[in-house]
């Protein structure tokens, strides 16, 4: 098999809410991470992209969602953004598993020329069907590091436990062989859910692709029963239930620092 330089992250996400009723779980997950600049080379007969296996990843599925260049699209709203545009981009997602899939969250991770993260698009999905995307940069505009907040309004309704309010605030911990996205809700008055996708990366080979797949092969199907199961326990403990709005806002926003 050619994993075509793709990455495996095999970890744990970690979802816990502090306000006002205390609920924490956590939760085995695998994710693909892949180089824009050659999304189509990972192909073999266990993972493709844009061809039908049973781990696979649509194009369409990201970015524009027509089908076009996405490392083209994520440049353009780089340079829009004034984000240094000219490194390597990844994609971090979950794989389709029998060709479904239902992402919370997909990172786009930005370099500039020397390799240094610069910006990070956090590609957000609600189970009402619904994207936004948040582009983060460094307050200073200069490299993304363990010490870096990057804080974004919400934008969008993403629980029914939770008012479209507040801001999230991420932290990114990448080092040789570990990835961890830390992320915070606070409304406007208060710290409320912490979560966190961190795990070991590995060469996507046919091995530990075939691995993934046996260890959690309803990994997909999981996170939305998972969810749903969550949010029943949240709602037999009486936690107030906030209407969705009813406009959806624009699906992409840049990050501000407060």
């Amino acid at each position: 098999m050619n994993h075509g330089g793709a990455l495996l992250l095999v970890g744990r996400v970690l979802h816990e809410r502090v306000w006002p009723i205390r609920n924490r779980f956590v939760y085995p997950a695998f994710y693909i991470r892949l180089s824009l600049s050659d999304l189509h080379a990972a192909d073999g007969p266990c993972f493709a992209v844009d061809r039908r296996r049973l781990l696979s990843l649509r194009s369409k599925d990201y970015g524009a969602r027509d089908g076009s260049d996405l490392l083209v699209w994520i440049r353009g709203l780089l340079q829009d953004a004034g984000l240094d545009a000219t490194g390597e981009v990844y994609l971090q997602t979950m794989p389709r598993i029998f060709g479904y899939a239902f992402n919370p969250i997909s990172c786009w991770y930005c370099h500039d020329a020397q390799g240094r993260l610069r910006a990070i698009l956090a590609e957000v999905n609600s189970t009402f069907g619904e994207r936004h995307c948040y582009l983060l940069g460094a307050p200073d505009g200069g490299e993304i590091g363990l010490r870096t907040e990057l804080i974004c309004r919400k934008r969008m309704h993403v629980s029914p436990f939770c008012e479209v309010t507040g801001r999230y605030q991420f932290r990114v911990l990448e080092r040789e062989g570990r990835s961890v996205l830390a992320i915070e809700y606070h409304d406007d008055k208060r710290l409320v859910l912490r979560t966190a996708v961190g795990g070991t990366l590995h060469p996507a080979t046919q091995r530990a692709l075939w691995r993934a797949l046996v260890c959690q092969p309803l990994l997909t199907f999981g996170v939305v029963a998972k969810i749903h199961w969550q949010a029943l326990r949240l709602w037999w403990r009486r936690l107030p239930i906030h209407s969705k709005p009813p406009h959806s806002p624009e699906p992409f926003s840049i990050g501000t620092p407060r």
